[in-house]
């Protein structure tokens, strides 16, 4: 059983990786190179960054190595590039994300929230930007939880930068107005950065949205 679960598993993630690089040319934003970029705006990682980290720490946050279940909620892809403020690749950046699961509930982290855990749901992965600084993920659609709009939280760590932690939001959702964290960044501009439509994407799998998230680091 061990083994199937594993053989599964193993076809899925080659699934992944083949058709997020076939789509990545149609949702990935094309390099801009003439004119200044500006940064991505910084927020706080909150109380919810893991105090340990998951065995299986991968880009797919679906599917836990050894898990034969899949992590509730609606599959979501996020595709982007890392990039500076002369629309250069940034390579080798370190990618990290973590969000709750489905029922609102954070992993690894001391969350008292009464809802219980979805087991199958890894809620932390990371990986490294590709030589055109392109990253992705595999994970669940964000949802609401008390205080907060749906978002995913970001850090990008590179050798020469200051590690950047900013947090990714949905387009249309209502509690966008009101949440405190989205509201802090009072520039409209910058705040359209961080705010990203979530598509329907078949041309990944089935009944999955996509979405662009490019990071733009400063200096």
């Amino acid at each position: 059983m061990i083994e199937i679960a594993a053989n599964r598993l193993m076809s899925r993630r080659r699934v992944l990786i083949v058709t997020t690089s076939v789509a990545c040319a149609g949702l990935a934003t094309p390099r801009v190179a003439l004119a200044a970029l500006a940064p991505m705006p910084r927020q706080t990682g909150g109380p919810f960054y893991p105090t340990t980290l998951p065995l299986d720490s991968d880009n797919d946050l679906v599917l836990i190595r050894g898990h034969e279940g899949q992590a509730s909620g609606r599959v979501t892809h996020v595709i982007g590039r890392v990039l500076d403020v002369e629309g250069g690749a940034v390579l080798e950046a370190r990618v990290e994300i973590w969000q709750c699961d489905s029922h609102g509930r954070y992993h690894y982290v001391n969350d008292r929230a009464s809802p219980p855990l979805d087991p199958d749901f890894q809620g932390y992965g990371r990986t490294t930007s590709a030589a055109d600084g392109s990253y992705r993920f595999r994970t669940i659609r964000p949802v609401p939880y008390p205080g907060r709009t749906p978002h995913i939280h970001f850090a990008i760590t590179t050798t020469r930068r200051t590690r950047l932690i900013t947090q990714m939001y949905v387009a249309g959702e209502p509690l966008n107005e009101r949440d405190a964290v989205l509201a802090q960044i009072r520039d409209p501009a910058a705040r359209a950065r961080v705010i990203v439509p979530l598509d329907p994407a078949p041309q990944l799998e089935a009944g999955a949205l996509a979405g662009t998230f490019d990071i733009v680091l400063g200096p």
